[in-house]
């Protein structure tokens, strides 16, 4: 048996300024998760991105802009970057 390439889904969440870092902390530790694109209508505010294994400590100082982001949106759009896991295929 051999694994096929892991496929890559985008999901938006919409969400209110006060929930951005909620989500955020709660996304990352899924796990599953490459990227993190934080928007206000079609324009990107920012973008982190995640790789797997990835310690608490390292997070911090993305956490604190995400605090800091979320004190100056209203409403913006969480685009969510994943990776599915490999699909084991028979050969």
């Amino acid at each position: 048996m051999t694994q096929a390439e892991p496929k890559t889904t985008r999901q938006e969440v919409q969400i209110m300024g006060e929930h951005l870092l909620t989500t955020v902390k709660r996304l990352i530790h899924e796990g599953n998760v490459r990227r993190i694109i934080i928007k206000q209508d079609e324009h990107t505010i920012a973008e982190f991105p995640l790789t797997v294994g990835v310690v608490s400590v390292m997070l911090a100082p993305t956490l604190a802009a995400v605090g800091a982001i979320s004190a100056l949106l209203n409403h913006c759009t969480i685009e969510v970057e994943r990776i599915e896991a490999p699909i084991e295929v028979s050969a």
